[in-house]
């Protein structure tokens, strides 16, 4: 029997009706799921690492890198190098960056120098434990409420702790100058919003940390005018400890502390406590109640190869971790030494010392029963204790350190 033309059309039409609807639908679950499944957290570290600098930020991602395990600080926030910026206080900004830390793992002090510096010799170790540093890229014209053009020509800096000026002697506007002058860049100005974490007079190079990622986040808005090589050459006219935040993460330090010897990077995830009485020293007041005759005399060479030797960081001698500032610190304030007694008696502890100048005493490895020593230290109203590890960045150009600094309010 033959089939009617008029239906055989009508069917086809059907066909293709419903056809189309079924591919309209389908796309559209896609669509609105891609976002769900194809985002940037699925793809390989490698390829997000070294595809596109900024990216966004993952906010949906934890990492136990650094825990506040008392009061002062109460949430984080994982900081990639590639992370584009944060809306703050309802201000976006451009590149938000993790500002590390450090500890060092032993500190010889080697003579008084005729300009009154002193020649030092350390391995300094950065920490998954810092700030956050949001730039902000001015435009070169703004206008007033009542439509009056103003020419920017100046840079901005906001702190949320007490205390931290906001003035051209802070380090970070300092690094700001700094690149504009090396780079002959001088019309373009920033606002750098300082989310403070790591606290002043600690030993564990909070400012010099900030200096550096200052430097590192400002050649970058700029399309990045300067190498990494010029930046750290550069980085010795701001201060000693600078040069070393831009290492890989370890690095040995000499001179002032501005002379950095890379070396092969210490195992990234070594865990530590660092206990930081409220308490403060200033590096000057540590310098000036120095004993020359109680410095140690070990060759600091021989103490950077057994850190170096292959070893866990842990099972280095306990002689090799030197310090010789502990003895004019704790001179001037003898509850640190009590602070140091005490914390060598926790068992999980392999080494204890102070860090720097002071007053943070960083202890490696995990207390064997928490909670007794939270209930020993970590409810001190005198005392603040944050639990980190060691970091380390990967080699290349627009290569930042990730961690863990404050949440956003």
């Amino acid at each position: 029997m033959a089939k009617n033309p008029k239906c055989n059309g009508i069917a086809a039409a059907t066909a293709v009706l419903v056809s189309a609807l079924f591919l309209t639908t389908f796309f559209t679950l896609i669509s609105t799921s891609t976002s769900f499944v194809f985002t940037t957290k699925n793809l390989p570290l490698a390829t997000t690492k070294k595809s596109v600098l900024f990216l966004p930020k993952k906010t949906t991602t934890k990492r136990s890198s650094t825990t506040t395990l008392k009061h002062l600080i109460k949430r984080s926030a994982l900081y990639q190098y590639q992370s584009s910026g944060d809306t703050v206080e309802g201000e976006t900004y451009d590149l938000s960056l993790f500002s590390p830390c450090k500890i060092n793992l032993f500190l010889r002090i080697l003579r008084k120098r005729p300009d009154n510096f002193h020649d030092l010799a350390s391995l300094f170790q950065t920490v998954g434990f810092g700030d956050v540093l949001h730039f902000k890229l001015l435009p070169t014209e703004t206008q007033d409420a009542d439509g009056n053009s103003h020419i920017n020509s100046e840079d901005e800096l906001l702190c949320d702790m007490d205390g931290v000026p906001l003035d051209k002697t802070n380090l970070v506007l300092r690094a700001v100058d700094l690149i504009r002058e090396k780079t002959g860049i001088t019309d373009k100005f920033f606002k750098v919003n300082l989310v403070k974490q790591v606290p002043a007079q600690a030993g564990l190079g909070g400012g010099s940390g900030n200096a550096a990622t200052a430097m590192f986040g400002v050649n970058e808005l700029l399309g990045r005018p300067a190498t990494h090589e010029q930046l750290v050459e550069w980085s010795g006219e701001l201060g000693s400890d600078i040069t070393f935040f831009l290492s890989l993460g370890s690095a040995y330090c000499t001179g002032r502390g501005e002379i950095m010897t890379p070396v092969s990077p210490l195992p990234a995830g070594t865990k530590l406590i660092i206990v930081k009485p409220n308490i403060g020293l200033s590096t000057p007041a540590v310098f000036k109640a120095l004993d020359y005759d109680q410095l140690s005399t070990v060759d600091p060479e021989s103490l950077l190869q057994q850190f170096l030797s292959g070893v866990t960081v842990s099972d280095v001698p306990a002689d090799a971790y030197v310090n010789d500032l502990e003895q004019p610190a704790f001179d001037v304030l003898p509850e640190l030494r009590a602070l140091k007694d005490e914390l060598e008696t926790v068992g999980g502890f392999d080494r204890v010392m102070m860090s720097g100048s002071g007053t943070s005493i960083f202890c490696m490895g995990q207390p064997n029963d928490l909670d007794a020593f939270m209930a020993k230290f970590g409810k001190r109203d005198d005392l603040s204790v944050f639990s980190t590890e060691f970091i380390n960045r990967e080699n290349g150009e627009g290569v930042w350190f990730e961690g863990e600094g404050p949440a956003l309010k």
